[in-house]
């Protein structure tokens, strides 16, 4: 009895929450912060339905779930079961939640005017949103399907909105069915993997392939599905054709936002994923690696040629550039897990995501009138001697995807190109100068369509300034030409990551 007494005092006398646990709380703060948002957001939307309300809370989410990170990071690095909070994580937290907010300011331009059920779209932005953040920080193939599928079912809602059209709403069942099919082929090569090494964590897969000598039929079978799996996601080729018609079909700030939020958070924990598990050893998946990037970028350059629906041509844009971004991984694994095949890695995507969506947000709000989408090439002939500004932004980033002087763009193919070189890539750096010689050509011809004249052409008629979408606008701008003068503070603070 005695004995019983003692450990019953000892339980009740115990602490609920450690202070380590404590410690891990604060250091995921940003994504409790992110989910109390979400929930206040549903109550605010079931108690007064309002449009300008619920966009206001979104933004009010965002910016608090912004202001948490400093907090977390006071803690320092904590590694956890299933998430890593460290520099490289909370940089791209920073990241994904600044588009997410600059998306928010645009979708709230594009969907005013236009008289639907839009409260749910905001709601819907948000779970996106952690989705992502819960990739970014995921250090497990549980936390990584988790974040990837809570991303990828909001959205498949997000890309048919608006409820009316056709194209929408086949974007979202197209989105739906293949992105379904690739969870599942990406869930059953991790399942392959773990009967074959038994462990899920990225370091523990990492541990059990350098020791492991059987099951190695189980492997490459796991390894094979688990690579086209991330492939659809990353929209590399093959697993391309879902891209130019989801991008079509979905309204132009989903389309930006699928663009960069969600194919963004799915390269970095495949990079995370890439350097943890030190897949760089292996030659065969190097080789691989190496085949999809060269197929991509000529793939994708080579079809954008003959686009004049400028989602589709900034779809197999996309296709180009994540070509691009495998460089970087073949080149780590060359160069044995080097640190600046990491950095060429990360500034690229900082580069593509902030370009993408500079790209994006002027269409959009050209667009922003309730009426049809501008998103035809012809829609901008003579845009500027209409919308001067609007035209000057948008060919800052077209030159920036293209890899001209003085914009993040130029800065981060130089990266690529040098990681390349490093690496003795020849036929990858050489696909590369092919494939970016290609893109100038359908680049450029969007700003010729611009300088068009044509006297009685009136581009996308606004009732109201959309004054929060062009700032959103101005400031990408000037992220594109800041990076691209001014590289070096991000540069140093990405060597650390690693």
């Amino acid at each position: 009895m005695t004995d019983i007494s003692t450990a019953t005092n000892t339980v009740m006398n115990t602490p609920l929450i450690s202070p380590i646990s404590m410690v891990e709380l604060q250091s995921i703060l940003p994504l409790i912060v992110l989910t109390l948002a979400i929930v206040l957001l549903m109550l605010v939307i079931a108690f007064r339905r309002t449009h300008g309300l619920t966009a206001g809370c979104t933004v009010v989410g965002l910016l608090l779930t912004l202001a948490s990170i400093p907090m977390a990071m006071v803690v320092g690095e904590q590694q956890m079961s299933l998430l890593t909070v460290d520099r490289y994580g909370m940089f791209f937290t920073l990241l994904m939640l600044g588009v997410a907010l600059a998306s928010t300011l645009l979708s709230w331009e594009y969907l005013r005017h236009r008289q639907e059920r839009n409260e749910e779209y905001y709601l819907l932005l948000l779970l996106a949103t952690l989705g992502a953040l819960v990739l970014v920080l995921a250090n497990h193939v549980v936390s990584l399907l988790l974040g990837m599928e809570l991303l990828g079912v909001s959205l498949y809602a997000m890309i048919s909105y608006p409820d009316r059209g056709k194209l929408p709403l086949e974007a979202a069942i197209k989105y739906l069915v293949l992105s379904g099919c690739a969870s599942a082929v990406l869930l059953f090569g991790f399942a392959l993997i773990y009967a074959a090494l038994g462990s899920l964590s990225f370091v523990g897969i990492g541990e059990r392939l350098a020791t492991s000598s059987d099951n190695q039929v189980l492997i490459l079978a796991g390894t094979a599905l688990v690579l086209t799996g991330i492939g659809f996601k990353l929209s590399v080729v093959p697993f391309h054709m879902w891209t130019p018609d989801v991008y079509q079909g979905a309204p132009l700030p989903v389309t930006g936002f699928l663009a960069t939020v969600s194919k963004g958070a799915i390269f970095v924990v495949l990079l995370r994923l890439f350097m943890d598990a030190q897949l760089y050893q292996y030659n065969t998946l190097l080789i691989t690696l190496g085949v999809l990037a060269v197929a991509s970028m000529l793939v994708g350059n080579l079809l954008a040629l003959q686009q004049q629906n400028i989602k589709r041509l900034l779809s197999y844009s996309s296709i180009a550039h994540f070509g691009y971004l495998l460089i970087t991984l073949v080149a780590g694994g060359i160069l044995s897990g080097s640190k600046f095949a990491v950095e060429a890695a990360s500034y690229y995507v900082v580069a593509y995501v902030v370009t993408t969506l500079a790209a994006f947000a002027v269409i959009s709000l050209l667009s922003s009138n309730g009426e049809d989408e501008k998103e035809e090439v012809t829609d901008l002939t003579g845009l500027f001697w209409h919308r001067p500004l609007h035209a000057g932004l948008l060919t800052l980033a077209l030159l920036s995807m293209a890899g001209i002087p003085l914009t993040a763009g130029f800065i981060a193919k130089l990266y690529v190109f040098t990681s390349g070189i490093e690496g003795a890539l020849w036929i990858l750096v050489g696909a590369l100068v092919l494939g970016s010689a290609i893109g100038i050509y359908y680049y450029l011809r969007i700003i010729y369509v611009m300088t068009l004249q044509e006297d009685n052409k009136v581009i996308g008629g606004i009732s109201t300034k959309p004054w929060l979408g062009e700032a959103v606008a101005l400031s990408l701008g000037v992220l594109v030409l800041w990076l691209g003068v001014f590289p070096q503070p991000l540069m140093v603070y990405i060597d650390k990551f690693f």
